[in-house]
């Protein structure tokens, strides 16, 4: 009995053995990951990841994409800056003092920033002061 457990092999239904998987540092040339691609000015472009690379013993993995079909990034325009640094307003800014830190604040579990929340000074050179409003009576 002990023979035929030997010879058993653990197979998993849902690989068809078409994805290659490397080892850290050991994938061929001609293979990126995003970031990789990213300081190459390139990106995927739709593309799948044609490998994958593992690292801390199989818990961690990087998808692999050929740098040769790869397409130069799209750059970025007044609009989407714009758009970015709206969006990024709203989880920098405290909704109650109105302070716009340089840090993204906890607003889904504190609401507010640490000096709001809990007292605690927050040191000036992390945030910017609100935007003085115009009261003058016309």
């Amino acid at each position: 009995m002990a023979g035929q457990d030997e010879d058993l092999v653990d197979v998993d239904p849902h690989d068809d053995g078409s994805f290659p998987t490397y080892r850290w540092r050991q994938a061929p040339k001609g293979l990126a990951t995003r970031r990789q691609l990213r300081t190459m000015g390139l990106r995927p472009g739709g593309r799948d990841p044609v490998a994958q690379m593992t690292c801390r013993n199989g818990k961690r993995v990087a998808y692999l994409y050929r740098v040769d079909l790869a397409v130069p990034k799209i750059p970025m325009t007044l609009a989407k800056e714009a758009a970015l640094d709206k969006a990024m307003a709203a989880r920098q800014t405290c909704p109650q003092c109105h302070r716009r830190y340089y840090h993204c604040l906890r607003l889904r579990t504190v609401g507010s920033c640490e000096e709001c929340h809990d007292g605690t000074p927050a040191d000036p050179s992390t945030y910017t002061a609100p935007p003085a409003t115009c009261r003058l009576a016309a």
